[in-house]
């Protein structure tokens, strides 16, 4: 069987180049999730057996995995599993995202996943992000998972186990629709947030989700003074800042109500 070669399908090329230096054990590396409002950020590693002859037969439809199916991605992981030399998965939930920012947390993701080898690599290579840290030699390069195959491969690993954890996450936190958007900024998700509120494995630091949480707020303080002027109450001096106007409403509510008012 021959590998079904398109103008899309990744090679080999940065892998032989890089052992061309003398190195071996090439990881390559990705990252999914990363532009999400929700839930962490996955990285995965993998190292090929670059010495097999027939290695390209053997990944046949391996390929960046924004351009692979669902049901494509589930089933080449068991490939990649079967042919991988080794294969590491990395996380960095949303409250490290809030706490370091999204690429410091994503290279934390990716650190964690070359962790997880059972292999130590001598070389890496990446899709934009480079890990100096690891003191490795590596190439990073724009659009690595769809010109080399092993990045290809780690683009389908990180992207399976991130939703994969999503659907987990959709089961704890329900009302989110995180299945149909895995946790992206779409419509649905913004009307989710609008009417529930963000959850523990949403992005706070993110502007979109500090935006609709500030309007949610505001909404329910506004909510709160109508209720109180709708029950004959004064208003309260423009100087008072929002919440200081709030609890003075409330007190001369209580007050109020205590007295027989």
């Amino acid at each position: 069987m021959t590998r079904r070669m398109t103008r899309n399908a990744p090679g080999l090329e940065q892998e032989r180049a890089l052992q061309s230096r003398g190195c071996h054990l090439i990881a390559g590396l990705d990252e999914a999730g990363r532009g999400a409002w929700a839930g962490p950020v996955y990285a995965a590693a993998v190292i090929l057996p670059l010495e097999r002859s027939d290695l390209l037969t053997a990944l046949n439809g391996v390929a960046d995995s924004k351009q692979l199916t669902p049901l494509r991605r589930e089933a080449l992981l068991p490939v990649i599993h079967a042919v991988a030399l080794a294969v590491g998965v990395g996380a960095a939930a949303a409250a490290e995202i809030d706490a370091l920012g999204i690429a410091p947390a994503t290279r934390l993701a990716m650190t964690r996943a070359l962790d997880a080898l059972s292999l130590a690599p001598d070389a890496l290579l990446l899709d934009y992000v480079t890990l100096p840290e690891s003191g490795l030699p590596q190439c990073a390069r724009p659009k690595a998972d769809q010109h080399c195959l092993s990045v290809a491969a780690a683009s389908i690993v990180a992207k399976v186990s991130r939703d994969r954890c999503i659907v987990e996450l959709d089961r704890q936190f329900p009302g989110y629709g995180f299945v149909r958007h895995k946790g992206y900024g779409t419509a649905a998700h913004r009307a989710a947030l609008a009417r529930l509120g963000p959850s523990r494995v949403h992005r706070m630091s993110w502007t979109p989700l500090r935006v609709l949480e500030g309007k949610r707020q505001n909404q329910a303080n506004q909510d709160v003074l109508s209720a109180i002027d709708r029950n004959g109450r004064s208003e309260i001096k423009c100087s008072m800042t929002r919440t200081e106007e709030r609890d003075e409403y409330k007190s001369r509510y209580r007050n109020n109500r205590d007295d027989g008012g």
